[in-house]
């Protein structure tokens, strides 16, 4: 459906098969389906407004077509926590908030960004708060806020009605470490897009990685910390 929409491309299509069949094998169809629920998402928002991002020169390239390396850099943190969920029975519930906190994080990123192009002022740099120009690494803007807590929020919610976050006294807590890490992980993946990609020391796929990990961290250092 993602190749036929003009969401991804051959090798984005295949790397989403084969991160599907790692969670599925390592977790259960939950996991993966929260996953889904990302490149749904992304592919989706990307068509926002495409023309309109494209005359601006920011639009996703072949067409807003992902590939294997936007797919892997968004979601290798979720294989790692897949693999190691099973193998560390005694932390898995660290493990599931790391799971969850760099899916929300990817979603959010990919929301703000398709998003928050279509700002119709002018963002400002995340370091700076100084106005640049749409599209520019390190650009925040009101609706690319929201967006982004848009997207971890709804990663949480859905984690809720799949299961994965359980329904007892604690979903709250769960629901909100999960928003609130993935948005923290978008802001990173902003900040760091304002000064390690902007000198050329990270590329925007290690960018990705990056946030992804740090949101995961986050969520699983807050359920620690508070459970």
């Amino acid at each position: 459906l993602g190749y036929r929409a003009g969401t991804a491309d051959i090798s984005g299509r295949l790397s989403a098969a084969l991160v599907g069949v790692l969670v599925i094998a390592f977790t259960d169809v939950w996991w993966f389906l929260l996953l889904l629920e990302f490149y749904l998402l992304g592919g989706g928002f990307t068509e926002y407004k495409y023309k309109y991002t494209q005359s601006l020169g920011s639009a996703q390239g072949k067409g807003g077509a992902r590939g294997y390396k936007n797919v892997f850099s968004n979601s290798i943190v979720a294989i790692a926590a897949s693999i190691c969920y099973p193998l560390f029975p005694e932390a898995a519930d660290t493990i599931l908030y790391v799971y969850l906190g760099s899916v929300a994080t990817a979603t959010g990123d990919t929301l703000a960004s398709e998003i928050g192009e279509t700002y119709p002022g002018s963002p400002i740099m995340i370091t700076t708060l100084k106005r640049v120009d749409p599209g520019v690494d390190g650009g925040v803007s009101s609706l690319g806020e929201a967006a982004a807590l848009f997207g971890s929020l709804a990663i949480a919610l859905l984690a809720l009605l799949f299961g994965v976050i359980g329904t007892d006294s604690a979903c709250i807590l769960g629901i909100s470490i999960v928003a609130v890490s993935g948005f923290l992980g978008t802001n990173v993946d902003s900040l760091l897009g304002a000064t390690l990609q902007q000198r050329g020391i990270l590329s925007n796929n290690g960018v990705n990685v990056v946030s992804t990990a740090i949101g995961g961290i986050v969520a699983g250092a807050i359920w620690m910390a508070l459970v």
